[in-house]
């Protein structure tokens, strides 16, 4: 069978898809990779992967380009002829499934977050809402990574509940990321914001509550860790990033491809999040057996468990997020030794990419076997 995986970006696929694309290949299926072309294209094709490449802007709003892009993915989609469409990131969900149904080829789609556009209303948002319900209504199945992302597609009438299902992210290798046998706290409390440089990740809030935090500590540090994304509207500036490494507020560790080495170091993780789908970045932290805090939005508070895991702070707001952080520098070892323990406990239940596998080779044989 031909299974074909569309994102917007090669760099997703790889680090978020590449084991469940894997496992369809290990049990025989052709593999079939459509986004951007990046770094990443050329690890895909290693991996066995066929890649094509489809460009487009991820943050374009043209109406004329994203009618183009609907008959790009039509070109490549007939060129393949796959048996089934697994799409994932917005346009590729929305445009990518307009094209499969043009031809006549079956889609499962995962919303996996709802982006800048959702946390922001704007005339951009209603307009996405629609391009959703008219979209998603052609898809066989749509997975949702939260609980508050599928209800809110159901409640406003974009999606048909029965089309919809419930999955914890898109999992981990529970194995790969395991706890360093290390349960007391370094001598310098380490703390780490793991995500992309954007303020709709919580960086702002994140810098204002190391600069409290550092006038009244002198035993912590503060490490930031991940890509910018400038062409993100919400992406931090260079000067940004330097301004708060001159001023010697954070450390900045740049990227990685293996977050372990830099996770082994961490004593808490911090994402002050707006909005997620199912943060990858938490989970894997979670299944290191790392405390985190976060904020109480969909994407964040369902990966950890607020006083057994981690904290659970208020939105964008510095105060409650330095609160919080405080509470973590200044917790008992035991407690500390014990929330570390609960926290893989928890996260080798929810989040072993297992799971998520099956969820897909489940609703794979479903949907192929009702168009017989």
């Amino acid at each position: 069978m031909k299974i074909l995986f569309s994102s917007n970006v090669s760099w997703s696929i790889f680090n978020f898809r590449k084991r469940l694309l894997k496992s369809f290949q290990n049990s025989g299926h052709k593999i079939f990779t459509v986004a951007n072309k990046d770094s990443y294209s050329k690890k895909l094709e290693e991996l066995g992967f066929d890649f094509f490449e489809l460009k487009f802007n991820n943050n374009s709003k043209n109406p004329i380009s994203d009618l183009l892009l609907i008959i790009k993915y039509i070109f490549i989609y007939k060129k393949i002829k796959p048996d089934i469409i697994l799409h994932n990131a917005v346009k590729p969900n929305i445009y990518g499934t307009i094209a499969a149904n043009i031809l006549k080829i079956p889609t499962i789609n995962n919303i996996s977050g709802l982006g800048t556009v959702f946390i922001k209303k704007s005339l951009s948002t209603y307009l996405v809402r629609y391009l959703y319900k008219y979209s998603q209504n052609k898809a066989n199945k749509i997975f949702f990574q939260n609980s508050d992302d599928l209800n809110l597609f159901v409640n406003n009438k974009l999606i048909e509940e029965k089309k919809c299902r419930l999955i914890n992210g898109s999992g981990s290798d529970i194995n790969y990321f395991k706890p360093l046998n290390k349960t007391i706290k370094s001598k310098n409390f380490q703390f780490l914001f793991l995500g992309r440089l954007l303020f709709d990740k919580g960086i702002r809030e994140y810098i204002g509550a190391a600069k409290m935090l550092k006038n009244k500590y002198t035993n912590v540090n503060f490490n930031i860790l991940g890509p910018f994304a400038l062409k993100n509207s919400s992406s931090i500036k260079r000067e940004d990033l330097a301004n708060w490494i001159q001023s010697k507020t954070i450390d900045y560790l740049g990227t990685t491809d293996d977050v372990r080495e830099f996770l082994r170091n961490t004593d808490c993780v911090v994402l002050p999040s707006y909005r997620e789908g199912m943060s990858k970045a938490l989970i894997e932290s979670s299944l290191m057996g790392i405390p985190i805090v976060t904020t109480n939005v969909p994407g964040c508070k369902d990966v950890i468990k607020n006083n057994v895991t981690g904290f659970l702070c208020k939105e964008k707001n510095i105060i409650d997020l330095t609160a919080k952080m405080e509470r973590m520098l200044n917790l008992k070892r035991d407690d500390f030794i014990k929330m570390k323990y609960e926290a893989r406990k928890r996260s080798v239940k929810l989040f072993d990419d297992n799971l998520i596998q099956k969820a897909y080779n489940d609703e794979i044989t479903d949907v192929l076997r009702n168009l017989v």
